[in-house]
């Protein structure tokens, strides 16, 4: 077992430690390319996140490069007013006050970060603010609020489902059940968490329980176990070249044959985590540890000098970060080495440290037996005493008592139903309110429909009963012999034109009542304007014929739009007979369209009568019913304009007219274009 570690040992060391750069340089290649590019903004939220991620990329490696990402990441996110980055920028600056053991300034951060992120319901931000806040009350000693916020994040992942920090926190529970020397809770812990490991099948993550669970083993004396899980902790550390920690497995391995009195091979593996330190790792609360086991190892190979370095840069990285388990560790170390060279003096300087932390450390828990001891003494007294008093002040005191219940319930009771009666006053005045703006809009409906029918009726009895009424009569006359058949056939143009004049008011009428019943559903699609204007030129071009009048199309070529095709048709067929109707004799209509940014913009031109701008104003108003007569006394029903307004407006576009009077008008309304593609437009 042990040439096999050492050969995967060699391996590892031959290796370019670059490895662990790669997320990092991949990070810094996105960032590079995006502040080169010439729409970078600085304060664009893809540039802060990758700035973010940077700055995680920097723990336990560079804590000052962490530290000074994340300012310039909450600088950021405050001037944009990004909260995720605030957030994430917030925790890594807890983290870094945290690694550095200024817990005062690291939980302000963490505190403020978990507002944020419980103001926004970002559960899993939450998570590992919850973690972290709980690290550092862990480190400062207070593992009642750190066990309180790991079953809360415990809640929370259940909550989410977020099987990773379920783990996590399990095993934050498990450390603390340890450092209590409480090792059978601790391991039920830890099958909670080799149970959730299994489910997600990571072998990264069941690395690290077992790196952890090795050191427990350890506290134990089960070294056969301890030494399993450490060697397939670090089979997979290598494997995927996880340094920080693979340099905490290679410390646990050599605590193992430390523990063991086997201080070569314990050395062995201290080299080898010192050598991850050195070279790839900024983590000094890892590194207490790791020093003092090297301390312990010198010593028991009788290289007290090199001992008593160790020891002492452990006790004084464990004063810098605040580290009180580090600093007992490291005192009980120097007390043994200054006693071994008989010098008292710094001996007992170390013996009086160790006790006086150690103390310190199990300070609270013996207050808070002695707490709950003294209180328990002072419960037994004073419960004698009080019963002796209660017996004798509790009948004068019971009718009182009944009476005060008494006018209580009645209070309440009270209370109750004027708050029941409040509550069923504001449900009815709700009602009443719901109920009356029902009936106003209800009233608003009837007053349109009413308007609607009475227009329909207008229509049908001004502008169509005439057309219809002559056709009758010319039939009656016919069929009574007034008139004969060549006198009839004479009529048969005048005929014709009245008919497609009816046909084409009914398509209006009927379009128009269909808008104002909410009838009519919008259906955009893309459609060739070319093939839809050159239809309704085709189809009117027997009447612009009988005027003289040339109908040119100089639409640019194959301009798509995306629009209803029926609503888009009547508008054009309505607007090309229009302007037929208002213009003379040997008259010219042009169609044209321009193409703007997302619309494109047609016009129909023609060399009519034109209109005043009173007219102009009133057109297009569904409430205005203008009946006027063309170059020829043709007739319309006034609803074309106000038809072609609404088709327009439910396409997304807008219509409008110029116009002068005597030289003509050009209607313009606007479509939007249909995205380009290669497939043909109806």
């Amino acid at each position: 077992m042990y040439r096999i570690t050492l050969i995967s040992c060699v391996v590892f060391i031959v290796y370019p430690l670059q490895s662990q750069k790669i997320k990092r340089d991949s990070i810094v290649y996105k960032l590079n390319r995006l502040q080169s590019s010439k729409q970078f903004n600085p304060q664009d939220t893809t540039y802060i996140n990758l700035l973010s991620s940077l700055a995680s990329t920097y723990r336990f490696i560079n804590k000052d490069s962490l530290y000074v990402i994340s300012k310039r990441v909450l600088k950021l996110s405050k001037d944009v007013n990004y909260t995720n980055g605030k957030i994430k920028a917030l925790e890594a600056i807890g983290d870094f006050f945290s690694d550095e053991g200024n817990h005062k300034k690291s939980m302000a951060y963490f505190k403020k970060a978990l507002h944020l992120a419980r103001k926004t319901g970002n559960k899993e931000y939450e998570l590992s603010i919850i973690n972290g806040l709980g690290h550092d009350y862990d480190y400062e000693g207070n593992n009642a609020e750190a066990l309180n916020l790991y079953l809360e994040g415990i809640d929370v992942a259940k909550q989410t489902d977020n099987k990773h920090m379920l783990s996590i926190l399990n095993e934050n529970i498990a450390s603390l059940y340890i450092r209590q020397k409480d090792y059978k809770n601790a391991l039920v812990f830890y099958d909670t968490v080799q149970a959730i490991n299994e489910e997600m099948g990571n072998e990264v993550f069941h690395a690290e329980t077992q790196s952890n669970m090795a050191s427990l083993y350890k506290d134990i004396k089960d070294f056969e176990q301890a030494m399993f899980n450490v060697n397939k902790s670090i089979s997979t550390f290598e494997k995927h070249k996880i340094y920080d920690w693979l340099a905490y497995a290679y410390e646990v391995k050599g605590s193992i044959y430390l523990e063991q009195k086997k201080y070569q091979w314990a050395l062995y593996w201290y080299d080898q985590a010192n050598m991850l330190h050195k070279q790839q790792l900024d983590d000094e609360r890892e590194k207490i540890q790791l020093l003092n086991g090297m301390a312990k190892v010198y010593l028991g190979l009788e290289k007290d000098s090199l001992s008593l370095q160790y020891a002492k840069e452990g006790f004084q990285l464990s004063k810098k970060i605040k580290s009180l388990q580090g600093q007992i560790d490291c005192s009980e170390t120097l007390y043994k080495l200054y006693k071994k060279k008989n010098d008292s003096d710094n001996a007992l300087v170390y013996l009086e440290t160790f006790k006086q932390l150690s103390d310190s450390l199990s300070k609270d828990k013996s207050k808070q037996s002695l707490a709950l001891l003294e209180t328990k003494l002072q419960y037994e007294k004073e419960k004698d005493d009080l019963i002796t008093a209660n017996e004798t002040a509790l009948a004068k005191h019971k009718s009182y008592i009944y009476l005060t219940v008494a006018i209580l319930v009645i209070l309440t009771f009270i209370t109750f139903l004027i708050r029941r009666s409040e509550h069923i006053q504001k449900k009815l005045n709700k009602e009443l309110h719901e109920k009356s703006k029902v009936v106003s809009e209800r009233e608003v409906e009837l007053h349109e429909n009413n308007k609607t029918k009475t227009k329909l009726f207008s229509i049908i009895g001004h502008d169509l009963r005439g057309p219809i009424g002559a056709l009758q009569g010319m039939l009656k006359l016919f069929t009574d012999g007034e008139i004969g058949k060549d006198e009839f056939i004479s009529f048969i143009p005048k005929l014709k034109s009245d008919v497609e004049n009816i046909s084409f008011t009914l398509n209006n009428l009927l379009s128009w009542g269909q808008t104002q019943m909410n009838g009519v559903t919008t259906k955009p699609k893309r459609l060739s304007l070319d093939k839809l204007v050159s239809a309704n030129i085709k189809l009117l071009s027997e009447i612009a014929s009988g005027k003289s009048i040339k109908i040119i199309n100089q639409l640019p070529e194959n301009p798509l739009i995306y629009a209803d095709h029926h609503q888009i048709d009547i508008v054009v067929r309505n607007l090309l007979s229009n302007a037929i109707k208002f213009t003379p004799e040997n008259g010219l209509i042009t169609i044209e369209a321009e193409e703007k940014k997302d619309m494109w913009e047609i016009i129909i031109r023609d060399t009519g009568i034109g209109m005043n701008k009173e007219i102009q104003k009133k057109i297009f108003k569904s409430t205005t019913n203008i009946t006027t007569y063309g170059t020829n006394n043709e007739k319309g029903t006034g609803l074309g304009l106000s038809l072609c307004k609404e088709m327009i407006q439910k396409n997304k576009g807008e219509i409008w007219v110029e116009s002068i009077l005597r030289k003509g008008s050009s209607f313009h309304f606007t479509i939007p274009k249909a995205e380009k593609r290669y497939q043909n437009a109806s």
